[in-house]
């Protein structure tokens, strides 16, 4: 098992003075969307059933590693968001493997079916108009009259287009899922060691390396008080 680089993060964080994480927090609140739907599903933390307990242990289907990583992630209280950090999978992926434990039944159904909406969005599974019918934002009925009129139009306007066009989603809603998608492809490694650290005391070499620039500048303080002594006297005639 991988070190938890997530807590490492988040611990060294809040080591930081209280007015750096305020900086922090005004910074990133700003960027994020509130009821922005990826939350609920990277925060979510997969439970082992019985089944999945019995493959982890045993191995017996003979899966490949990714599988028997998250499995164990899972049974070690870790969150999707965790998953894919300690893995260095994108969230693509682990969404595509959290539907397929939650299809052979290693993985208990989440309550929240929002959760199993978005994984299935991001791996495909689901296209667009599904999960906004799956998201509550239009019915089935709604969906199968915009396709009809995108077919019936043969238009190359974008299905997402035709959406908003009639007023069952905003442009900031179809902005938001495909940026998630999009994103959900790219793989993020989380290296905590680039966090800056706050140092309270200077190094043994750093000040040595400050003691001996003071050492300098007093030598040359002398120097200088020496000369201003010599023209004092130039100037006074003694």
């Amino acid at each position: 098992m991988k070190r938890n680089f997530l807590a490492q993060f988040l611990n060294k964080l809040s080591d930081f003075p209280s007015w750096a994480k305020e900086i922090l927090f005004d910074y990133l609140s700003n960027q994020i969307v509130e009821d922005n739907p990826i939350g609920e599903f990277v925060s979510y933390k997969p439970i082992l059933t019985y089944k999945g307990r019995c493959e982890l242990d045993f191995k017996k289907s003979g899966f490949d590693n990714n599988i028997y990583n998250i499995l164990k992630f899972s049974e070690n209280d870790y969150s999707i968001s965790e998953i894919s950090l300690n893995t260095y999978l994108s969230l693509e992926e682990v969404a595509r493997y959290f539907i397929f434990c939650v299809d052979e039944g290693y993985f208990e159904l989440p309550d929240n079916s929002q959760i199993l909406n978005l994984a299935c969005f991001l791996t495909g599974k689901y296209k667009t108009g599904e999960y906004f019918v799956n998201s509550g934002k239009l019915t089935s009925c709604q969906l199968e009259s915009v396709i009809e009129q995108k077919n019936n139009e043969n238009s190359d306007k974008k299905f997402g287009q035709y959406l908003i066009d009639l007023g069952f989603v905003t442009q900031t809603q179809l902005d938001l899922v495909v940026k998630i998608k999009e994103e959900s492809k790219k793989r993020f490694v989380l290296d905590y060691h680039e966090i800056p650290v706050i140092k309270q005391n200077c190094s043994g070499f750093e000040a040595s390396d400050y003691q001996k620039k003071i050492d300098e500048l007093q030598a040359e303080n002398k120097q200088l008080k020496a000369k201003l002594e010599q023209l004092l006297v130039m100037v006074r005639g003694e």
